[in-house]
């Protein structure tokens, strides 16, 4: 943004009135900043535009005659050559107030345009980020609706086993989408058996972490003020998938949601790192 000093800087310098090390410094900064070229050739433009507006001065017709006439005779012979009347020395005060008023409705103008531009920009980012979210989810639904994550097979096999201590209706199953925004497709399903305390957690891609992290799951219930580690994973390099069978370290009453963490090598007891994956 354009500060006043900066534009009253702008409008000397198109008028060509600024000298020495003001001049310089002036350019210096005019060719690292693109709207305040723009501003100046703005003003250049304007005060043109401001010249152009003024008529030409012309004496009238009867003024020489009637000045010859109020001379002597012996004075009366006309000169050899006609002296043109000089403007009036207010008329470049004129012109310079009226650049100066045009200068600060552009620089006015200016300033709206570019906060209105700035408004734009944030909504269209909001709308980005609302649009990205509203796909992961759907994505996610997808993914728990047809049963498309490919270690999922595996995991069904679990549920079977699962099912046999406790009615299909007691299980919970809770869909993860990410928080990535470098790997939006990542996705998880948790599958939690409230008789046995024990579940199933099935991701796919997932990034590759360094040998000195570990991803880590988290149960969040209502009753513990901190989230309960349900154990750490690693995902295999080609595909970021992994599959893993935890049993919390406290007993669960009630699971509000599931979360993934990136942690430290062999995890942690309470969550330190950024959250990967979480349910709804």
């Amino acid at each position: 943004m354009i500060d006043e000093r900066t534009e009253e800087a702008a409008s000397l310098y198109a008028l060509e009135l600024l000298e020495g090390e003001e001049k310089a410094a002036f350019e210096s900064r005019l060719q690292k900043d693109a709207s305040l070229k723009r501003f100046v050739e703005e003003l250049r433009e304007s005060s043109t535009a401001l010249a152009m507006l003024a008529p030409p001065a012309q004496p009238a017709p009867a003024l020489k005659d009637r000045v010859f006439a109020s001379l002597p005779r012996e004075q009366a012979a006309p000169p050899a050559q006609v002296v043109p009347v000089p403007l009036a020395p207010w008329i470049g005060w004129a012109a310079a107030a009226c650049f100066a008023l045009g200068a600060a409705y552009l620089g006015q103008l200016y300033v709206s345009s570019e906060a209105e531009l700035a408004g734009l920009r944030t909504q269209e980012s909001l709308a980005r980020i609302d649009g990205e979210n509203a796909r992961q989810l759907l994505e996610a639904e997808r993914l728990l609706a047809q049963v498309q994550i490919s270690d999922l097979r595996t995991a069904q096999s679990r549920i079977a086993s699962l099912q046999q201590q406790a009615d299909l209706a007691q299980l919970k199953i809770s869909s993860l989408a990410s928080l990535l925004s470098d790997s939006p497709e990542a996705q998880a399903i948790a599958v939690w058996n409230p008789l046995a305390q024990e579940g199933v957690l099935t991701v796919a891609n997932l990034p590759t972490l360094p040998v000195d992290r570990d991803y880590q799951l988290w149960v969040i219930d209502p009753q513990y003020p901190i989230p309960v580690d349900g154990g750490v994973f690693t995902v295999e390099p080609t595909n970021g998938e992994a599959r893993l069978q935890f049993k919390p370290k406290e007993p669960i009453a009630h699971i509000a949601k599931f979360a993934v963490s990136l942690e430290r090598k062999g995890g942690v007891p309470k969550a330190e790192g950024p959250m990967v994956l979480i349910s709804p």
